[in-house]
This record gives structure tokens, C-alpha cells and sequence, in this order.
């Protein structure tokens, strides 16, 4: 069976904390590679991806669902009365691999969490959707633990280096140019981003004026948004 793996994107107004170097437009363009980068991982190990849109957005053959309520709402809807095993995996998440994926989904554990920067949940993976209560949000990494130990759920921690660097913030780019081979990475370059040697660590910098990019619809398919 494809464990599907649930992706949660915001197609508009996505990144703010990136608005110091990218521009609105540039933000949903490179949030959208990002979620192609892990649409791609999903697929490579076997799951089959579902997006779980704010807004309609379309990307390949992929399925969308349209949030219309809270993202804990939205989750438990799927899991309520649902035996099957479920993922649910960030879209910032642009490092992530098939390996990367493939060991949240073989942990042995009834519940696997990769843990993200700052107390949050990058990655669920649950045996049965129905044992399961989303507590996304705030400390959300602690909250799901204590769920799981709560529950008497069996919970193994995922310690992935490519599963817990998410991409907020501007320095979050030299780990996409340093180990991303996807869409993201080359999105960058693209834009003219390039690595920059400091005295006593790397950060990025941009090489090239804004208004000599190219467009960024020549990497990979146009971007479509509906009203």
C-alpha cells in the first residue's frame, strides 16, 4: 500500500521572515519549489502526496485539498475513522529526501516525529491515522510526545538532519544551495543567490540585480493560482 503523506503549503503570502531579501512574488515562487522538492521526496519513496492548500494551487498531477479550517481541524478530519497508516510532511522542507522519508515511515514506532528548530513538528509519521490528534502550533514537538506517551503509543524520535532544517529564514538558504539537487537550489541560483565566505561562517548574498532574472516559470511549469 502508498502511505499517503498529507502536505501543508500556503500558496500566497508564504515565507514573510525571507521578505528582507526576497520580494512577495519571489517568496511564493521559491515556496512553490519547495513543495516541489518535497512532493518529489514523497514520491521517490513510494507515498503518494497530498496537498492541503490554504488556496487552490496546482502542481503536476498531484492532488489538492483546500483548507477550509484550522490546520489541527483539517488533520484530524483526515484521521478520524481512518485505520490506514498516514505522513504528514512539511513543505518548507526542502532538503528532504527519499531516505530522509523513508526512515520517518520505518521507525517501528506507532507514532514517529521529526522535531524542527524551535519546538515545532516537521514530520509526522502515525501507524494508524486514528490513534492520532494534530497539535500543531507553539511548542508543537513537545505537545505531540506528550500526546503520544498520553495515548500509550509506542513514540520514536526521527533525528534527520534533512527533516529538521525548515526554511524560514535568510541564512536558512546555504544549507538549500550547500545540499538541495532540486528545484529549490537551482531556483536560487537562478536568482542570482550564490554562497558568501565570512570570517568566521558562510551566508548567502545575491549576486545579480532583480531585474535581470530570469523568469522564474523557465524552470519548472507556471505557477497557477485561481480566485
Amino acid at each position: 500500500m502508498r502511505i499517503p503523506v498529507v502536505i501543508p503549503y500556503k500558496p500566497l503570502q508564504p515565507k514573510t521572515r525571507l521578505s528582507c531579501i526576497l520580494t512577495e512574488e519571489e517568496r511564493q515562487s521559491f515556496a512553490y519549489m519547495m513543495l516541489a522538492d518535497v512532493v518529489n521526496a514523497v514520491k521517490s519513496a513510494g507515498c503518494s502526496p497530498l496537498i492541503l492548500a490554504t488556496a487552490p494551487v496546482k502542481l503536476d498531477d498531484v492532488p489538492v485539498r483546500i483548507q477550509e479550517t484550522g490546520l489541527n481541524e483539517t488533520i484530524n478530519e483526515f484521521c478520524r475513522d481512518n485505520d490506514s497508516p498516514l505522513a504528514i510532511v512539511m513543505a518548507d522542507l526542502a532538503l528532504a529526501d527519499r531516505t530522509s522519508i523513508i526512515s520517518l515511515l520505518t521507525s517501528g514506532g506507532d507514532l514517529a516525529i521529526a522535531p524542527g528548530r524551535g519546538g515545532g513538528t516537521n514530520a509526522i509519521y502515525v501507524r494508524s491515522a486514528n490513534m492520532f490528534k494534530a497539535q500543531y502550533y507553539g511548542m508543537s514537538f513537545e505537545k505531540h510526545v506528550r500526546y503520544g506517551n498520553d495515548a500509550g503509543l509506542m513514540v520514536k524520535i526521527i533525528d534527520s538532519f534533512r527533516l529538521y532544517c525548515d526554511v524560514d529564514e535568510k541564512d536558512d538558504l546555504v544549507e538549500v544551495l550547500i545540499h538541495n539537487e532540486g528545484h529549490s537550489r537551482d531556483w536560487l541560483i537562478n536568482q542570482g543567490f550564490e554562497i558568501e565566505m565570512k570570517k568566521s561562517r558562510i551566508g548567502v548574498k545575491r549576486a545579480i540585480s532583480p531585474v535581470l532574472m530570469t523568469d522564474p516559470d523557465q524552470l519548472m511549469g507556471p505557477i497557477i493560482y485561481h480566485d
